[in-house]
């Protein structure tokens, strides 16, 4: 049994009850609500929309300066850290617009249940798991449109109310929200929301005692009023999905189909072999330099990218971005300052574009971007050289 009362949803399951809480994450309002809640029901448990990795960000605000740039550019991290600094950045202009701290009501989540002595649970899915599945589920352009959006978001300054910030909250505009996110992204919202509804609806149940207050965004409140009905495995949900074999295999058969067509031509006609190879050259390096120089990079990184983009495009096991972004590194490594400014440098395109950090990752993703258009480029007009020969 379910009790709705605007943002307060109380549900009653096997001998338990279940207040949620649905918030919006930049809300004074919602900041105030937790805290009043958690006070006056005094439960067992308070589960916050938080994994451990995102409660570790909010408790110790300078985890940012244990980051190792190199290591996010090995590990292929690049992207995601750059989507996670997108949406902080969106989260935190916001906050900032009514003087109020991103999260907040997590924050006073966490204070309300120590003051309480309730358990405290952190509900959410790792948030590298969640980026995985949504990485997998989009395909290639649709990373492309992902990133552009996020990115494009940064540009936007357009203020909010905080009468419009609190109608965010009622159910029918957040479904209303969801369509809308859903018709521009239709595969992000399996792993997104559904997904993670499940997991918290999970976690919450599980949460020891008779009495758990639910700390979570307002998006979710629907989705777990209908899941928390139903058993889901964590194991499940927490599984990074394998690569599918045919990526991997039109990843190889391509550099191998090009070299193919080239190494043929150079047999045949060495003028139009050499053609190709310039062509395959030009088009892979200088959109993956041109990327680059659009991340602001320094000359060096700019240089690498042109030299890596046509011999890594040949290899799908290396990326341009990765070289050019080592090269940005080791020219200009991000100091302690950097990393210290970067929760204020998201907030403007000149702070997100000028920031040591944040243009790293730019570099990469814009290279790699580049090189993966030089590289269609490129291959239709070694083919179209392949063709004409054969004429």
């Amino acid at each position: 049994m379910a009790e709705t009362n605007e943002t307060i949803t109380r549900i009653q399951l096997q001998g338990k009850e279940y207040i949620l809480i649905g918030t919006a994450h930049v809300s004074k309002h919602s900041a105030e609500q937790v805290k009043d809640v958690i006070e006056a029901e005094r439960p067992d448990s308070v589960c916050i929309e938080l994994d451990k990795q995102r409660y570790e960000s909010l408790v110790k605000g300078n985890k940012w300066k244990e980051t190792d740039i190199f290591k996010v550019i090995k590990e292929k991290k690049a992207s995601l850290m750059l989507v996670n600094l997108a949406i902080s950045s969106f989260q935190k202009r916001i906050a900032k617009q009514f003087g109020i701290q991103a999260g907040q009501e997590m924050v006073q989540g966490i204070e309300s249940a120590k003051t309480t002595g309730a358990n405290l649970v952190l509900a959410d899915r790792n948030i590298q798991i969640t980026f995985a599945r949504i990485w997998h589920s989009i395909g290639f352009w649709g990373k492309v449109k992902l990133l552009s959006q996020m990115i494009a978001s940064i540009f936007n300054t357009e203020s909010i109310s905080e009468e419009e910030l609190e109608k965010m909250k009622s159910q029918d505009a957040i479904n209303a929200i969801l369509h809308e996110f859903t018709a521009t992204f239709p595969k992000l919202k399996v792993p997104l929301i559904d997904e993670r509804d499940q997991y918290l609806a999970q976690k919450i149940k599980e949460a020891p005692g008779e009495k758990v207050v639910a700390v979570v965004g307002a998006a979710h409140v629907p989705g777990i009023k209908r899941e928390i009905h139903k058993e889901h495995d964590l194991a499940h949900l927490s599984q990074i999905p394998p690569k599918p074999t045919w990526p991997k295999i039109v990843a190889w058969s391509i550099p191998l189909l090009i070299l193919a067509a080239i190494a043929y031509t150079f047999f045949t006609n060495p003028e139009a072999g050499y053609q190709q190879t310039v062509s395959w050259v030009l088009w892979n390096g200088s959109l993956s330099a041109i990327g680059s120089a659009l991340a602001l990079g320094h000359p060096l990184a700019i240089l690498t990218a042109f030299v890596a983009a046509p011999i890594t495009s040949l290899n799908p096991l290396l990326a341009a971005g990765w070289f050019a972004g080592i090269a940005q590194a080791f020219v200009q490594r991000p100091s302690v300052a950097d990393f210290e400014k970067l929760s204020e440098d998201v907030f403007s395109v000149k702070g997100f574009w000028h920031n040591k950090v944040t243009r790293i990752l730019l570099v990469v993703v814009l290279a790699n971007l580049g090189s993966s258009l030089g590289t269609f480029v490129g291959g239709a007009d070694v083919v179209r050289l392949f063709i004409d020969n054969l004429s």
